[in-house]
């Protein structure tokens, strides 16, 4: 099951060109991963009381097309789950003329907020908490 979020450009996500900034694609795809988190279920404050927290490791964006000021755009989130200590999210902004706008990949982890080391089995941790698995793209999850 795929996981999407719409989003209208603000002014303030605007560079003097009327261009959507860098800054604020890593955010619309901050957000869309972040409401893709709760609507699967999962509540990141219990998450922080339970001692661990999301991390990015690394992002990537490739621009496609631009985004202006008025502008709405769709970001899908994508969970790829593997056997190690990260996992990807790929997530794809799409205007509302149908054109993808960039996409954005996050390798990602879940640290142990008291040993401050990534935990060996984030899938484990996430899949225990979530509602909804299907969202995070868990194996045979509906």
């Amino acid at each position: 099951m795929s996981f999407s979020t719409r989003i209208e450009v603000r002014v303030s996500d605007l560079d003097p060109q009327l261009h959507v900034t860098g800054a604020a694609y890593h955010q619309f795809a901050d957000h869309s991963r972040f409401a893709c988190v709760q609507a699967a279920g999962i509540s990141v404050d219990e998450l922080i009381a339970d001692g661990f927290g999301p991390v990015n490791l690394e992002t990537t964006i490739k621009f496609h097309r631009e985004l202006r000021g008025g502008d709405t755009v769709d970001v899908s989130c994508a969970w790829l789950w593997g056997s190690g200590k990260t996992y990807r999210v790929e997530q794809i902004l799409t205007r509302a003329d149908g054109e993808v706008a960039a996409t954005v990949t996050n390798v990602s982890g879940l640290l142990d907020l008291r040993a401050r080391r990534l935990v060996n089995d984030p899938a484990r941790e996430w899949a225990a908490r979530a509602t909804k698995p299907e969202l995070l793209g868990f194996p045979g999850a509906p």
